[in-house]
């Protein structure tokens, strides 16, 4: 990993980047989710998680990445960062901020 801070944002840019055609990533576990995660974004929990694969996968599209707290999803966005994804950023506070803002959550699958 490289001496670079990692880019990070706040959950009301978060929203802004996902409503603007970015992929928000849950990193999550699957029962975390299912209790609630944002509006319009997908899982994929860290314990499986192919940075390399979800790089690609996601390569033309912005990135921010969101679990619990942001501890997770830091663990993440530097695993897509390594991978090569140019554009991919860590959501502070991650879904303890987001539902504390009063944004969008939806719960089940």
């Amino acid at each position: 990993m490289t001496d670079t801070p990692m880019p990070e944002i706040d959950v009301r840019q978060a929203q802004q980047r996902l409503a603007g055609g970015a992929v928000v990533i849950d990193v999550r576990e699957t029962d975390e989710w299912d209790a609630g995660h944002a509006e319009g974004a997908v899982l994929e929990p860290l314990s499986g998680l192919d940075a390399g694969a979800l790089a690609a996968a996601h390569a033309d599209r912005p990135v921010a990445v969101l679990c619990r707290s942001g501890n997770r999803s830091g663990q993440a966005t530097c695993a897509l960062l390594e991978a090569g994804h140019a554009d991919v950023v860590n959501v502070a506070g991650g879904m303890l901020a987001w539902t504390e803002a009063g944004l969008p959550v939806v719960t089940g699958r």
